[in-house]
């Protein structure tokens, strides 16, 4: 393959030196290999946005990469949903109905998707249990991209039952880990620099872009960018804003939307209009899950980008403003704590006063936000870039189809 239609190529003058060459010779060890992917989702939530950016180079790389997307209907995915608050820690109920229908979907799916691999990789609890119809050959492995430190008991018993017939585990934090009689890796989620979310962007563009989405620039932006879900804590943000607008002439834009596998999301955004009511300085945008370059624009316009989860398991969007260069106010909890460098590249907080203050004190301090900001960028290329990723999937892919 000539350097010239390599597509790891672009990432040579933006990775850490010396990263393009080792991908490549990783590589050279499994071509021909084949890697499935499976998850809930092509669109909407950090692990679609991934595989739709790892998928494609993998391939590109000469390595056998599919990936497949389970179907289900509403009470899988309320019932899933209910899985994903309670191993976040949310008391939730469970009937015995709806986890015998989790494992039928579970089960129609093995029996209509191509599983066969050399490495098959799970993403999240949703095709968990397809691990009941996996062949004799190949590797399989779960990937858990959510909070998993303190999850409701009986609901984690019953997805262990799954997760220990798996040939390893992998987790996004070190926390996050759990004790299983499998192999264990860590993986941290990951952007790239090269997609329409977080490629660079003109002056002209990025006010383009907000002339179109309807928000004024001429106050400084506060910036949230995530799901309308309540472990994000957008009415947290609204209080903190509201906090602030007493001290300085700020702007507050909530944006995000929802996903297939996600049906509180609507609910949500209702109880964030009721918060918002009619101050005039906050914008809620409901975007599609392809709004890419509608998301990169806000987070360039922004001054300060906002991430007051309570419960994440990682949060990109931290990453994705950090590589904007833009000072980060988030959440004391999950991945969060890994991308912020406390008084570096931003703040943790654990409570509406707390985000107030920050936010307060980052507006009187410009030099200060953009210093955060330059420091943000340089964690983010050497800890969170898609080349990363793929260093560690192949690395995977090498190690268990050795």
């Amino acid at each position: 393959m000539s350097a010239n239609r390599n597509p790891i190529e672009p990432y040579r003058n933006i990775a850490p030196r010396g990263t393009v060459d080792f991908l490549l010779r990783l590589a050279s060890r499994v071509q021909g290999r084949r890697f499935v992917h499976v998850n809930s989702t092509r669109e909407g939530g950090g692990v679609a946005e991934i595989l739709n950016r790892l998928v494609p180079i993998m391939r590109d790389l000469g390595i056998k990469t599919d990936w497949e997307v389970i179907e289900g209907d509403s009470d899988f995915y309320a019932t899933t949903k209910a899985f994903h608050n309670a191993l976040q820690g949310k008391e939730q109920v469970l009937t015995e109905a709806m986890l015998e229908h989790y494992v039928d979907v579970n089960r129609a799916n093995a029996e209509r998707l191509r599983l066969a691999g050399d490495l098959v990789l799970i993403h999240d609890p949703q095709p968990a249990a397809m691990i009941e119809a996996r062949a004799p050959e190949g590797k399989w492995v779960w990937c858990c991209h959510i909070d998993l430190s303190t999850p409701q008991r009986r609901v984690w018993n019953f997805l262990r039952r799954f997760v220990v017939r798996y040939d390893a585990a992998v987790f996004s934090l070190p926390a996050f880990a759990q004790q299983l009689p499998i192999p264990q890796f860590l993986a941290y989620p990951s952007i790239d620099p090269l997609a329409d979310k977080n490629r660079r962007m003109s002056v002209k563009e990025v006010k383009e872009t907000l002339d179109r989405l309807g928000v004024p620039d001429d106050k400084p932006i506060l910036l949230q960018v995530s799901r309308f879900d309540r472990f994000k804590d957008p009415i947290g943000v609204i209080n903190a804003y509201k906090l602030v607008k007493g001290y300085h002439a700020v702007r507050l834009v909530l944006a995000g939307g929802g996903a297939i596998d996600d049906p509180e999301g609507a609910q949500v955004l209702n109880d964030v209009r009721e918060a918002a009511g009619r101050d005039p300085d906050i914008y809620l945008l409901d975007l599609p899950p392809n709004a890419h370059l509608a998301i990169n624009a806000l987070q360039r316009a922004a001054t300060i980008v906002i991430q007051k989860s309570t419960r994440e398991g990682f949060g990109l969007t931290v990453a994705e403003a950090m590589w904007k260069g833009k000072p980060v106010i988030g959440g004391a909890t999950g991945g969060i704590t890994v991308q912020i460098v406390p008084g570096v590249t931003g703040y943790t907080v654990n409570s509406v006063e707390g985000c107030a203050f920050r936010i307060r004190y980052l507006l009187s301090n410009p030099q200060l936000m953009r210093r955060m900001g330059e420091a943000g960028r340089e964690h983010v290329r050497e800890n969170f870039l898609v080349t990363r990723h793929l260093r560690d999937y192949l690395s995977l892919l090498a190690h268990l189809s050795r």
